[in-house]
């Protein structure tokens, strides 16, 4: 290993040759958000930087399939637990995969946080998130949210939101959805500064309906406020009484979220992607995400269809994560641009 002295917040894009992702890493670093790292061979990295008229300058490369510690990295995913049983030479092949590299080098703690999707399923970016980096101690649960950018409507500022599972979470049960709901107010004022206020949605207001999802949030209500007492939390609610004072106010609804949430925690999946799409769509909202939570380390998922913009943004959101993390001392024989 060399010292390379690898700048605090190092995010590294596993699909770094793709135009999308030199030109959000090209602006990232040239804004100091981060120290970028893109996997790829330096060839064709340089050739997409000099077509996007850019400059390389100090943007780190690795070629996952090319670099001198294949074999050190082998012997490391050998090690974890998913993968005690391959070969030495399977292991390398692994680790040739980019999203595998990518995830190893935030295991090793030779990246800060990784960014994957843009060209790979959301399925296989965290899958090699969960085998590779796993998850934090204090949690069994990775979920994930989005930060929803909405825009001014008549008298309305533009506001920041967060709604989440709206990517991984299929069906939680009461206390997975509590621990979402927990996790996602302490991301939101992480990523935001903000004070969460978080509401747990239904088609029922305090009870003025029934049925067993109506049960389900009222009981992860309970168990949230058990698990994070100093957070501000309500529920069940529906999104009227939880976004529109008035609306709250017209169904005697009185606490410190109702009309006024910032955190919406959606019952199931189905509710979740529909609901933050819809605001995307037909709302004008620009959805950041998905953000994933309760991984040791820093990884997040791109979506195929995202811009340049959405990578930046995410990579954004990736080194806020990371900024209670130590900083890198040792690197692997990193390639300038």
């Amino acid at each position: 290993m060399v010292n390379q002295g690898v700048p605090r917040r190092s995010v590294v894009l596993a699909e770094g040759h793709d135009p999308r992702a030199v030109y959000a890493a090209y602006e990232a670093q040239r804004q100091g958000v981060a120290q970028m790292i893109l996997l790829g061979p330096k060839d064709a990295l340089c050739a997409e930087v000099q077509a996007q008229g850019a400059s390389g300058q100090g943007l780190l490369t690795l070629d996952p399939e090319g670099h001198a510690e294949q074999h050190y990295f082998a012997q490391t995913l050998q090690a974890l637990p998913r993968y005690r049983a391959l070969s030495l030479d399977a292991a390398t092949l692994k680790v040739q995969e980019p999203l595998n590299c990518a995830a190893l080098l935030v295991h090793l703690g030779l990246a800060h946080g990784s960014l994957g999707g843009v060209l790979a399923t959301t399925a296989a970016t965290i899958r090699a998130a969960l085998h590779i980096i796993g998850t934090s101690a204090d949690t069994s649960l990775v979920s994930s949210f989005f930060l929803m950018r909405m825009p001014a409507i008549g008298s309305r500022l533009a506001r920041v939101l967060a709604f989440g599972d709206c990517a991984l979470s299929v069906d939680p049960n009461a206390e997975e959805l509590a621990a979402i709901a927990v996790a996602t107010a302490h991301s939101f004022t992480q990523a935001t500064n903000e004070m969460a206020r978080v509401a747990l949605l239904s088609y029922s207001t305090l009870g003025s309906g029934l049925g067993a999802s109506v049960n389900k949030v009222r009981s992860a209500t309970e168990l949230a406020r058990v698990m994070a007492p100093d957070l501000m939390i309500d529920g069940e609610l529906q999104f009227d009484a939880a976004f529109l004072p008035e609306v709250a106010a017209h169904k005697g609804v009185n606490s410190s979220v109702a009309g006024r949430a910032n955190v919406f925690i959606f019952p199931n999946l189905d509710a979740g992607n529909i609901g933050y799409k819809i605001a995307q769509r037909l709302g004008g909202g620009q959805a950041v995400g998905p953000i994933l939570q309760g991984l040791l380390k820093p990884a997040n998922d791109l979506s195929r269809g995202c811009s340049a913009d959405d990578i930046f943004e995410m990579i954004k959101i990736t080194a806020a994560q990371a900024q209670a993390q130590a900083p890198i001392i040792h690197a692997p024989v990193f390639e300038k641009l």
